[in-house]
C-alpha cells in the first residue's frame, strides 16, 4: 500500500484521480493538486459521490520547485504522477530528486517557448536518479505509453527483428463543437502544427506538418478516417531502443472542420506562442485562444463515438516477413459513465494509474530514468485488460500504408 501526489486537474488529472481510488489496497492515500484547488476539490467531491472515498486536495505552482518541495515533504508520498503541463516536468523531478521520491509523468518536456518534443532534457536526469535510488518512468500515457508496450509487446512476443512502425490514433468521437480539443487546447494546437518528422533509414526526415494523409479503416466498425501523418515524440525513444527500426511513423485522424478551424486560426495568428502586446499587456495568442475554447474536462457528457489507437508493427520471425496490428477501442461514453470524462482523457489516464500501480508494487521499481518500452511489457498489457482498455491483436491484417 502506497500513498500518491497526483499533480494536475485537468481531464486526465481527473481519471487518473478515479482509477487509484479504485484500487485502495494499492494506493492507501491519495493526494490531489493543482494550481487551482477548486478543480481538485471538484474531482474529490465526485470520488466520495461515487465511491464513497476520501481523498485530500492541495494548492500548488508546480512551475516553483520551492512550492513543490514543501508539498511533498508534507505529504511524504511514495511517488508523484506528474500529470500537469509538459512544461513542468523538469520543476517536478527537481522537487522529486530534492524530497526522495519517485516520479511519473505521461509526456516529455516541451519548452514553454518553443514547440519542441525530445527527451533529451529529462534523459539527461538519468544519472541524478540512478544514484538517489529513486525511478522516473517517463511517458506513461496511452501516445506514449501504451502504443509503446503495444511495440514492445509485439516485438518480444512475435518478432524476432521489428523493421517498421506505424502508431495510429484515431478519434472517432464527435462533441458537436465547430472547434474543440480533446486535451489541454494549448498543447494539442503546438503539437498539431509543428513540422512532421518521421524515421527512415537510420535518421529523421522533416517534412511540412500535415503534408501526408491517407483514409484508414479501424476493425471493430469504429469506421473509416482521414489519417495524417506528424511526430510524436514517442518516435523518438522507440527508435533509440529498437535500433533494427527501419521506418517509423506516427498517424492521427483528423475532421475536415477541425483542419479548416485550424489553418483559419494560424493564418490569423491565434497559434502563436510568442507575446504580443494588446491594449498595453503582454499576450500570448495560444494561451488566449485557450481561454475562449471549451474546456477538455467538460466534453465527456456529450462526446459520442470511439477512439482506435494501435500499432502496425512489421518484421521479420523464423526468416519470414510478418506484421501484426495491436489496438484498443475505448467507448466515450462508456468513459463518462464510469469516471465523468471523454476517452482521450480516459486512455491516458489509465495508463498512467497502471504504470503507478507496478511502480509502487515493486514490478517495475528500478532506479533511474526510463521510458516505458524498456520495462517487461506483459504486467502493464495484463493491467490494460483489466482496468478499462481492453486490446486485441490481428495477425497480417493487410493494411496498405504509405
Amino acid at each position: 500500500m502506497a500513498k500518491v501526489l497526483i499533480i494536475g486537474a485537468g481531464g486526465v488529472g481527473q481519471v487518473v484521480a478515479h482509477k487509484c481510488a479504485q484500487l485502495p489496497n494499492t494506493f492507501s492515500e491519495i493526494v490531489l493538486a493543482s494550481r487551482t484547488e477548486a478543480k481538485c476539490k471538484a474531482i474529490a467531491e465526485q470520488i466520495q459521490q461515487s465511491q464513497g472515498r476520501q481523498i485530500e486536495t492541495a494548492q500548488v505552482d508546480a512551475d516553483q520547485v520551492p512550492e513543490l518541495v514543501a508539498l511533498i515533504n508534507r505529504v511524504k508520498p511514495k511517488l508523484v504522477i506528474n500529470v500537469a503541463l509538459p512544461y513542468q516536468d523538469l520543476t517536478i523531478m527537481d522537487a522529486c530528486l530534492e524530497t526522495g521520491v519517485h516520479y511519473l509523468d505521461t509526456a516529455n518536456y516541451e519548452p514553454l517557448d518553443t514547440a519542441k518534443f525530445e527527451y533529451h532534457w529529462q534523459w539527461a536526469y538519468q544519472d541524478k536518479f540512478k544514484q538517489a535510488g529513486l525511478m522516473a518512468l517517463l511517458g506513461s500515457g496511452f501516445d506514449p505509453g501504451a502504443t509503446n508496450v503495444f511495440t514492445s509487446y509485439a516485438a518480444k512476443h512475435y518478432f524476432d527483428e521489428i523493421t517498421q512502425l506505424d502508431i495510429i490514433d484515431v478519434n472517432g468521437g464527435n462533441h458537436g463543437y465547430a472547434f474543440a480539443t480533446n486535451f489541454n487546447p494549448e498543447i494539442n494546437i503546438r503539437e498539431v502544427t509543428a513540422e512532421c518528422r518521421h524515421w527512415e533509414n537510420g535518421q529523421f526526415v522533416t517534412t511540412p506538418a500535415m503534408s501526408l494523409k491517407q483514409s484508414f479503416t479501424c476493425p471493430d466498425g469504429v469506421g473509416t478516417y482521414n489519417i495524417y501523418r506528424m511526430y510524436h515524440e514517442e518516435l523518438e525513444s522507440l527508435t533509440k531502443h529498437y535500433p533494427s527500426l527501419k521506418k517509423a511513423q506516427f498517424w492521427m485522424s483528423f475532421g475536415d472542420s477541425y483542419l479548416k478551424h485550424l489553418e483559419v486560426l494560424g493564418n490569423v495568428g491565434m497559434t502563436g506562442i510568442e507575446p504580443v502586446e494588446f491594449q498595453g499587456q503582454q499576450i500570448v495568442p495560444i494561451q488566449f485562444l485557450k481561454a475562449l475554447l471549451p474546456d477538455p474536462s467538460t466534453l465527456g457528457p456529450r462526446t459520442k463515438g470511439k477512439t482506435c489507437i494501435g500499432c502496425v508493427v512489421q518484421g521479420v520471425k523464423d526468416g519470414k516477413p510478418r506484421t501484426v496490428y495491436i489496438y484498443q477501442v475505448k467507448d466515450h461514453q462508456d468513459c463518462y459513465r464510469e469516471v465523468q470524462s471523454q476517452a482521450i482523457s480516459y486512455t491516458t489516464g489509465v495508463p498512467a494509474m497502471i504504470g503507478a500501480k507496478l511502480m509502487v508494487e515493486d514490478v517495475w521499481m528500478q532506479a533511474g530514468v526510463w521510458n516505458i518500452e524498456q520495462l517487461n511489457p506483459d504486467p502493464f498489457m495484463e493491467g490494460l485488460n483489466q482496468y478499462g482498455l481492453p486490446w486485441q491483436v490481428i495477425e497480417e491484417p493487410g493494411f496498405d500504408l504509405v
